[in-house]
């Protein structure tokens, strides 16, 4: 087979970005083709012992990969967006690639025009690569579980739902749902599949429908809604972000054909909801001004930034956030721009050829020699023998 034929077929069907990769570099990239950028592995989505394995930068940004059994090539596709693309999200995406700002615009055409999805649709493009690829059949159940590393419920494991009202349970499965709606709003993937996993009850509501698979449709949208509008919301997730999450997983729901099926995506999608949640916490004895700082600078660390930027964030003086911070984490914030950008320049000596100067420039040091300067004194090796090590290993 053609694979650089058929991946480009491929993304010309489904406007999924796709790389195909071996251990010698890239042999073809949808994005480097659309944006006219030399094309980088993202070190995020480099495979480990799965195939095929889904890989996420965050809940937002999902990647995947298959390895080409007959070949030892790998087809990567992504990013996929299971939201609409934001700034933030652009930002996010340049800078674990580390594409210098003055490709933003076009870069951000570009993510706009992949399709949003579901990491449930998602994992059936891998699926279905895996099929044509390698002749093997696997299901999305066993993705899903791949990708949330917890126990997935066989259709077995679940209790059957009940029609009825009036069998004493109503009760039970009102603050059932109470408890739900609470974990997702915590955040905890972890704690929130204990809970499901443990309890005797899901989701009793009356007849919704004449069919089975409606039921189960119109009983899908409304634990859609309350998972975000209860649940997400409430546990911090933006307003927009979550009622858009909604919109796509009930048209997801509304083109499934079994009930199996729309249990599964459930399942997926409160988990999804719990997920987005804790990415927002704020971590304990950190003050919500601290933490939008925090995030702010990590998210600039390829730009010129200063208190004063840092200091707009939270609409305060620069001596109050400077105040603030210090106290809080025990170091300043020109400490913390600089801390951020030499953690970020040996994830680019390890994982990207760019040269040092254009790593110096990329994060805005003042000249390579006082990058250099600066690493030594952090690390106690210069970049060059940072680099060589971390190819060694």
């Amino acid at each position: 087979m053609d694979y650089v034929a058929f991946c480009k077929n491929y993304f010309s069907v489904t406007g999924v970005p796709v790389n195909l990769v071996n251990d010698r570099g890239i042999l073809y990239s949808a994005l480097e083709d659309l944006l006219n950028l030399p094309a980088v592995n993202p070190v995020a989505i480099w495979p480990g012992d799965r195939n095929p394995e889904f890989r996420s930068l965050s809940s937002d940004i999902v990647y995947g990969s298959v390895l080409i059994e007959s070949t030892g090539d790998y087809c990567f596709i992504g990013p996929v967006f299971s939201v609409p693309v934001t700034d933030e999200l652009i930002r996010k995406y340049m800078r674990e690639l580390a594409v210098p700002l003055n490709h933003k615009e076009i870069i951000k055409d570009t993510l706009s025009s992949i399709p949003c999805q579901t990491h449930t649709q998602f994992c059936q493009h891998l699926v279905f690569l895996h099929q044509c690829l390698n002749g093997k059949v696997i299901s999305v159940r066993d993705l899903i579980a791949q990708k949330t590393q917890l126990r997935f419920p066989a259709p077995e494991q679940l209790p059957p739902e009940n029609d009825s009202a009036e069998d004493g349970l109503s009760d039970n499965s009102y603050y059932f749902e109470l408890n739900l709606y609470q974990h997702i709003r915590n955040g905890n993937v972890r704690a929130l599949d204990d809970f499901i996993a443990s309890s005797a009850l899901r989701f009793r509501e009356g007849k919704k429908a004449q069919t089975p698979l409606r039921h189960a449709k119109n009983l899908f949208i409304m634990v859609a809604a309350k998972a975000g509008i209860l649940g997400a919301v409430p546990g911090g997730v933006d307003i927009d972000k979550a009622y858009r999450l909604v919109d796509l997983y009930i048209q997801e729901c509304e083109g499934l054909q079994s009930v199996e099926d729309i249990h599964a995506l459930q399942y997926s999608m409160i988990l999804d909801f719990c997920q987005k949640a804790g990415e927002t916490k704020i971590p304990n004895g950190i003050s919500s001004d601290v933490y939008v700082c925090i995030n702010y600078i990590r998210s600039h660390i390829n730009r010129p930034i200063c208190v004063d930027d840092v200091a707009k964030q939270i609409h305060r003086s620069s001596s109050y956030t400077m105040k603030k911070f210090k106290t809080e984490l025990g170091f300043t914030i020109a400490d913390f721009i600089m801390r951020c950008r030499l953690e970020e320049a040996k994830s680019l000596l390890t994982f990207s050829d760019k040269s040092l100067a254009d790593i110096s420039s990329y994060l805005c040091f003042s000249s390579q020699s006082h990058f250099q300067n600066l690493f030594k004194k952090k690390f106690h090796m210069t970049p060059l023998e940072y680099r060589e090590k971390g190819r060694t290993l």
